[in-house]
């Protein structure tokens, strides 16, 4: 009985520590509310997203996402902008910042 506990010790043990990958339905999802936060706390009018986002990685928690659209004040008379924004994953908070100096690489 012992020696088949011994044997079977590291297995089970390996087995316990493997992770699980996000299905491809999660990363979409992710992407989705990721988006829409973004979207909805831009500046910008007629926004849409230029690229596809950088995430960086989890010791940072935040990917960025490039919007474009049109600046609505009257003054800027419709002129096109962008801006970088940055997505906290864990919060699910979208920060904007004016990017209309970056320049998008196709």
């Amino acid at each position: 009985m012992k020696r088949t506990i011994r044997a079977l010790l590291p297995a089970l043990l390996l087995s316990t520590t493997l992770a699980q990958a996000a299905s491809d339905e999660a990363w979409q999802q992710s992407r989705q509310v990721m988006t829409q936060a973004c979207i909805n706390a831009s500046t910008l009018s007629k926004v849409r997203v230029l690229g596809e986002p950088i995430a960086y990685d989890d010791s940072v928690g935040y990917s960025a996402l490039l919007l474009e659209g049109r600046y609505p004040q009257p003054q800027m008379k419709n002129k096109r902008g962008r801006e970088l924004c940055l997505f906290q994953r864990s919060s699910g908070r979208a920060s904007i910042s004016e990017a209309d100096r970056l320049r998008w690489v196709r």
